[in-house]
């Protein structure tokens, strides 16, 4: 193996075959391309263990803790610990729901999907169902297309809007609204955009947003219940549907999402 011939990280394969006596043949095979997704698979199990391993040992802990008569003698303790079991329980079934969602999104994604899906609609019902468990209108829902159909997934686009109108919830200011509109860019292209009224992102964040497991603020992040893939997720949805994503955001203002998808 040969390291760093074209690039710091290449890595080339190096084999020499003989001709005759004379000649001799030189085979150079890059093997970066390889190298890197083995690298990135070691990255994301090791990632994907730390994640799940974290609420797991917190369970096994309150669970060796009840098993003392003292603290499982005791109701307000054991509700307490009882409490906390079922947050951590039901954050790692969040993350396995999601890890298993990215696979799936992954293994699909050079199969474009052909079903006319009327994207309006879809936000239309994710924005009444937001605001039916708020309470009141959280959501402030803007639509200004007449016609929003769109060949898609409609489970995977229902994933998408939701994914970015929950992330706006938990992130933005509680006290202020969420915007979700919905136009008509050109005769090309639908914009689906969601923008909260939060701390907004540093622009130093911005590129690694869907990045699996990263966080800006990974104490919060997990505090909300959190994944850290659900922008990993986005980003998947939009690359099959052969749509954009851009992320723009200001401290102190906010963030928007924006999502573009072909009309046809």
């Amino acid at each position: 193996m040969v390291k760093g011939l074209t690039t710091a990280k290449s890595l080339w394969k190096l084999t020499r075959f003989r001709v005759d006596d004379s000649k001799e043949l030189v085979e150079l095979r890059d093997l970066s391309a390889q190298a890197d997704i083995s690298r990135a698979h070691t990255d994301f199990v090791a990632n994907a263990s730390h994640e799940l391993r974290t609420p797991l040992a917190s369970i096994v802990g309150y669970i060796e803790t009840l098993t003392t008569p003292k603290a499982g003698g005791d109701p307000i303790t054991r509700n307490k610990f009882l409490d906390t079991m079922g947050r951590e329980a039901k954050r790692m079934n969040s993350l396995v729901e999601d890890l298993m969602s990215l696979s799936r999104i992954e293994a699909e994604k050079h199969e474009r999907p052909q079903d006319k899906i009327d994207f309006a609609s879809i936000i239309t019902h994710a924005v009444r169902d937001v605001n039916a468990v708020q309470g009141h209108e959280k959501v402030k829902l803007d639509i200004d297309v007449e016609d929003a159909t769109v060949p898609g997934d409609r489970g995977q686009l229902d994933q998408l809007v939701r994914n970015l109108i929950d992330n706006a919830i938990k992130y933005g200011d509680s006290d202020k609204p969420v915007s979700v509109s919905l136009d008509l860019q050109s005769d090309r292209w639908l914009r689906f955009s969601v923008a909260d009224q939060g701390q907004g992102i540093a622009a130093e964040h911005l590129p690694h947003l869907t990045r699996r497991f990263y966080r800006t603020d990974p104490g919060r992040s997990r505090a909300s219940g959190g994944t850290g893939l659900g922008l990993a997720i986005v980003k998947h949805i939009a690359e099959r549907h052969k749509g954009q994503l851009d992320i723009t955001s200001t401290v102190g203002v906010g963030t928007t999402v924006e999502i573009k998808l072909p009309i046809r």
